[in-house]
């Protein structure tokens, strides 16, 4: 696993992914991060270290145009400008879920190192992707 650090973006897969994303037609972007979270969401058996890696990717892009989302990484996320991923919430927080859910090489992974660090950071991004409650939405008044 060529990873450096516990976000989203810091490992060679998403590094990758990133890459192919910011080559892509702007668009053909929506349709590769939608892929990677249906692809990851759909699965059944085993869940592939680099596709769950791809998934969190693909997640913390969309969380990051929710309310209270934090920027994708300036240096290893995408350079390009992506269009409203919004839509995309809930499919998002079915593949962190699925990422989570055995079985999942990912976790595994991260359960022989810095594992707290990791979930946690996957627990900030599916929060961020659930709905707000109504009674914290903006007031326009």
């Amino acid at each position: 696993m060529g990873t450096w650090d516990v976000g989203p973006f810091d490992n060679d897969t998403a590094g990758d992914w990133c890459d192919a994303l910011d080559k892509a037609s702007p668009d053909a972007r929506e349709g590769i991060i939608r892929d990677a979270l249906v692809r990851t969401a759909d699965t059944t058996g085993l869940l592939d270290a680099n596709v769950a890696e791809e998934a969190v990717a693909a997640a913390a892009l969309v969380a990051a145009q929710c309310s209270g989302g934090e920027p994708a990484d300036p240096y290893c996320g995408p350079a390009e400008p992506l269009p409203d991923l919004t839509g995309l919430r809930a499919l998002a927080l079915q593949s962190l879920d699925r990422v989570m859910a055995e079985p999942s090489e990912l976790p595994d992974l991260w359960a022989m190192s810095d594992g707290d660090y990791w979930q946690r950071n996957v627990d900030r991004l599916h929060n961020t992707l659930m709905p707000q409650p109504p009674g914290e939405q903006l007031s326009l008044g």
